[in-house]
């Protein structure tokens, strides 16, 4: 299914994070009528153990999926102390179906889960069945709204509590070598 694929820990604004970025700005403004996401993101953000920033690449090297979380606390905007916030998930049209975007997630909870977070929370689109899809079945549940944009219609926000694990064994991996 994943086959010849490397997850790897990249800063946010590494070049092929910056590139795959670009990509999911322009799908955002093709599904959204000229609207990519205006959320302030700093590369400060997904720095750990405050954050991680993943992409995925195939057996060539290129980079075909991302995904981050950042740490988010209680303010304005509505979230609450402990969540994190999951963004920019984004595959490649010719790599989409393989897998990528729920292996990416679930490396994305385990990291937000060890740093202390309580809660994933995502905020998306109704223009984006897929990841509504992905996210329903991968334990997420509609929530209130909260984020940049709380107050759009076409706003879709979920939550998943980021449960303890039972106790594993250590593993002597990081997300870099997942």
């Amino acid at each position: 299914m994943s086959h010849g694929i490397d997850l790897r820990t990249v800063p946010y604004d590494h070049p092929d994070a910056v590139k795959l970025d670009d990509q999911v700005q322009l799908e955002y403004q093709e599904r959204y009528q000229g609207e990519g996401d205006a959320t302030f993101l700093d590369p400060a953000m997904f720095a750990p153990p405050y954050g991680l920033y993943l992409l995925a690449y195939d057996a060539t090297g290129t980079p075909v999926a991302s995904g981050g979380w950042r740490t988010q606390d209680e303010n304005d905007e509505g979230y609450s102390d402990g969540d994190a916030e999951l963004k920019r998930m984004y595959v490649v049209p010719q790599a989409r179906g393989l897998g990528l975007a729920r292996r990416i997630l679930a490396v994305l909870e385990d990291d937000a889960r060890a740093a202390g977070r309580h809660r994933m929370v995502l905020e998306t689109g109704d223009q984006q069945p897929e990841a509504i899809a992905l996210y329903l079945s991968s334990g997420y549940s509609p929530s209130a709204k909260f984020g940049h944009y709380r107050f759009h219609e076409s706003s879709r926000c979920m939550t998943k509590p980021l449960l303890p694990t039972p106790s594993s064994p250590a593993t002597p991996s990081s997300p870099a070598g997942v």
